[in-house]
């Protein structure tokens, strides 16, 4: 053995740390209190191109207005204002 004190780990490469961006709250900015079901338009921006509720990783929203957008999403789906599934919506 060569040096006891020389038994640290080496990389090849440094191990890379992720920063983690700000997550943009445009509810808390614009001033939303209230996400209206009958508003199709607003609720497409929170689906993808098959139909489906994008994640909250994707949107940048908090946990609060998640439950809001999906909950209006559904209640629009059920009055058929929104698709439950198409193949290109945007």
């Amino acid at each position: 053995m060569a040096n006891p004190a020389n038994n640290e780990i080496r990389y090849l490469n440094p191990p890379t740390v992720e920063v983690k961006k700000k997550k943009y709250r445009r509810f808390k900015k614009s001033g939303i209190k209230y996400i209206d079901y009958k508003d199709a338009e607003f609720l497409k921006k929170f689906l993808n191109e098959q139909g489906k509720i994008l994640p909250r990783r994707l949107t940048g929203t908090s946990l609060k207005f998640q439950k809001k957008v999906s909950q209006a999403v559904k209640r629009a789906r059920h009055l058929a204002l929104l698709p439950y599934v198409t193949d290109l919506m945007k």
